[in-house]
């Protein structure tokens, strides 16, 4: 059994957690998760159109706070050759159980402010998720801090700017990965927090 997990983080985001309905923002983020992973190259377009509002090392976009990016258009176009060679995957099913257990962790560091992947009560992405039931062969866990938009989201997490592993990339396209928990809230410092759950399955328990 495999598990593995990553956290990106973008300052100073242009929106706010509490301007869309959870259900809906989890929704969006599930299908944009999916149009990375079963059209690759349509996500090619995305990061192409992303690109564009990049000055340097800072994403200027009309209307948003600019953020500071650690590569610039480097890492934007390293993606962009990795969807490029990228194979169509199966999309993503939602599981309840890792929904329950990526809210814990959004609700508890809604809270304490704190990152990372451990929780104020010392519990890891594992123990979490097996509050809810048993999860199958394989495990990962994304956080992104501070991204407005579902699409914003998943960009930030295909991108992996700033993380020399792209783990979160890699969690993404991990063809092992069949199903996911997805939660998203507000952050004291970051101002938003999106969990990703992910797991070849899950069986929820009783």
């Amino acid at each position: 059994m495999i598990a593995a997990a990553f956290i990106a983080v973008v300052c100073a985001p242009a929106s706010f957690a509490q301007d869309r309905p959870a259900s809906t923002m989890e929704e969006r983020i599930l299908e944009e998760l999916n149009l990375a992973r079963t059209r690759p190259g349509r996500y090619v377009e995305v990061l192409r159109d992303y690109r564009a509002f990049i000055r340097g090392d800072l994403l200027e976009r009309p209307g948003e706070i600019p953020v500071m990016l650690r590569e610039g258009v480097r890492a934007v176009d390293e993606a962009i050759a990795f969807l490029e060679r990228q194979k169509p995957l199966a999309p993503l099913s939602i599981s309840r159980g890792l929904s329950l257990a990526a809210a814990d962790h959004v609700r508890d560091q809604g809270k304490t402010g704190r990152t990372g992947h451990t929780g104020s009560d010392r519990s890891t992405m594992t123990a979490r998720a097996e509050r809810y039931g048993s999860w199958r062969k394989t495990i990962g866990e994304n956080i992104a801090y501070g991204a407005g938009s579902a699409r914003d989201v998943v960009i930030q997490l295909v991108v992996d700017d700033g993380v020399a592993s792209r783990g979160h990339r890699a969690n993404i396209f991990n063809p092992g990965f069949l199903v996911v928990g997805l939660a998203f809230g507000d952050h004291p410092e970051f101002r938003t927090i999106c969990v990703q759950d992910f797991a070849g399955g899950f069986d929820d328990g009783k």
